[in-house]
């Protein structure tokens, strides 16, 4: 069973800057598609960004491009979510999930694995 832990969430200033990490155990890691999504308040959750575990293809959310990085560590089982030039509305409860098959899909129903949530709080 896939376990994913999340981690670096925090309150931020507009415009700032943070990095979540997500380790995950129970599987080959270098074998995982690895993807964020967030969760703001009274909305659904949504895509953020993914990573193909074959090909290291990223896909990211448009409104995200050019502030949010995704990258891996395979050595260490850890995704990483480096976010820039944060904004009032990037607040929301960021999640990790994983699958096994090599597609980075948008909606949550691709992945049966998920972590229990950071919370991003972006003040003004």
């Amino acid at each position: 069973q896939v376990q994913l832990v999340e981690s670096g969430g925090g309150l931020v200033q507009a415009g700032g800057s943070l990095r979540l990490s997500c380790a995950a155990s129970g599987h080959t890691f270098s074998r995982l598609t690895m993807a964020w999504f967030r969760q703001a308040p009274g909305k659904e959750r949504e895509f953020v960004a993914g990573m193909r575990w074959n090909d290291g293809y990223i896909d990211y959310e448009e409104s995200v491009e050019g502030r949010f990085t995704i990258s891996r560590d395979n050595f260490r089982a850890t995704v990483y979510l480096k976010m820039f030039g944060l904004k009032l509305e990037d607040t929301a409860v960021y999640f990790c999930a994983a699958n096994t098959v090599p597609s980075v899909d948008r909606e949550t129903t691709a992945y049966p694995h998920w972590g229990q949530g950071t919370q991003v709080t972006v003040s003004s």
